[in-house]
């Protein structure tokens, strides 16, 4: 991806100054018009740096409430955004910091289980990954990404969401605020606190971890490459597999390592063979319909269950594609984070 030169920080703007000034004076409206530009870009900062969509919106929150009353305290040095974005992120740690084990998908919880044993309990603990609507992420706003190695979508996606999991809690800091966000060495390191040569280190360590973590490809290089009709095609023969209740067909489409688990169960399988003998006693057991659905930017749908005749919600359902075949299939079964959609509980 070709990298781009930083702006240098200048500061708050003229009109940023003026609302500084209110704010500061007690104007609750003015703070709002401050910061309201920024949070959806906030928000999906810390969705990376959590995995979840709820621990997200109580970072944002607590964050948004620290810099209200931190406001006597920005001298104006650096740019609003920056300001925000390490009170943001410290906000993130301190989270981190009651919740050390941090996000998972069941694929990195433990072993593939038997596909004759079922779906298994759902764990309680609050241990597993989330997806997110595309709408609730900032994904269009270039300023925001200006040396970036990961674009906005690619920065999303549920398996570069799971690598920076694997990661501790400030080479994640660091490696998302670099490349992602594009913000200088030096500001990564007066957010985290310490100096530009702790910030390159810990950079250097965060894209190893992360290279060996992810797949040769990005979803979205994998989508552009296919394209919009081919992808097209692809998700119409997937949908009507599983509408249709044909697992031949599902199973068709897979690699040969593909994955298919069912968050907050911890039970996943891997392989045609495990998959295969799993859906028909399982997701596949009972007639369902797919909505299209936009998520962690790639291929995702809100799933229904036939349930005393009438189409029940049940799953947020992503796919991950491998050139024409499906790598990875993720249904989270929370209906909390299903409602985050904006979908009907019922179909009509």
């Amino acid at each position: 991806m070709e990298m781009r030169t930083a702006a240098t920080a200048t500061g708050p703007t003229p009109r940023e100054r003026a609302l500084l000034e209110a704010a500061r004076a007690g104007d609750e409206n003015a703070y709002q018009l401050l910061i309201e530009p920024h949070r959806r870009e906030l928000r999906a900062h810390c969705y990376r740096m959590l995995g979840s969509i709820h621990d997200a919106d109580d970072a944002v929150q607590d964050a948004l409430l620290r810099a209200w009353r931190g406001l006597p305290r920005f001298e104006g040095r650096s740019t609003t955004r920056s300001w925000l974005y390490k009170i943001t992120t410290n906000a993130c740690l301190n989270t981190i910091a009651r919740q050390p084990k941090g996000r998972v998908l069941p694929v990195d919880f433990g072993e593939p289980a038997d596909p004759h044993g079922g779906a298994g309990a759902p764990l309680v603990e609050s241990v597993w990954m989330q997806p997110y609507p595309d709408e609730r992420l900032d994904l269009g706003d270039d300023r925001a990404a200006p040396d970036a190695r990961y674009d906005r979508r690619e920065s999303v996606e549920l398996a570069f969401i799971a690598a920076l999991q694997h990661l501790p809690p400030n080479q994640r800091a660091a490696l998302i605020m670099r490349e992602v966000l594009g913000f200088s060495a030096r500001e990564c390191a007066d957010a985290l606190d310490t100096t530009v040569a702790s910030i390159n280190s810990a950079l250097q360590r965060a894209r190893k971890t992360i290279d060996e973590k992810l797949p040769e490809q990005s979803q979205q290089a994998t989508l552009r490459t296919l394209g919009d009709e081919r992808v097209r095609e692809l998700v119409e023969r997937y949908i009507a597999a599983w509408e249709s209740g044909d697992v031949s067909a599902v199973v068709a489409m897979l690699t040969e390592d593909a994955t298919f688990s069912m968050p907050p169960n911890v039970a996943w399988f891997r392989g045609p063979a495990a998959i295969e003998a799993f859906l028909p006693t399982g997701p596949m057991s009972m007639p369902r319909r797919f909505v299209p659905v936009e998520s962690n930017g790639q291929v995702a749908f809100g799933t229904y269950l036939l349930e005393d005749g009438r189409f029940r919600a049940n799953a947020i359902h992503l796919i991950d594609f491998r050139g024409e075949q499906i790598r990875d299939i993720t249904a989270f079964l929370d209906r909390a984070v299903f409602d985050e959609f904006g979908l009907p509980f019922y179909l009509d």
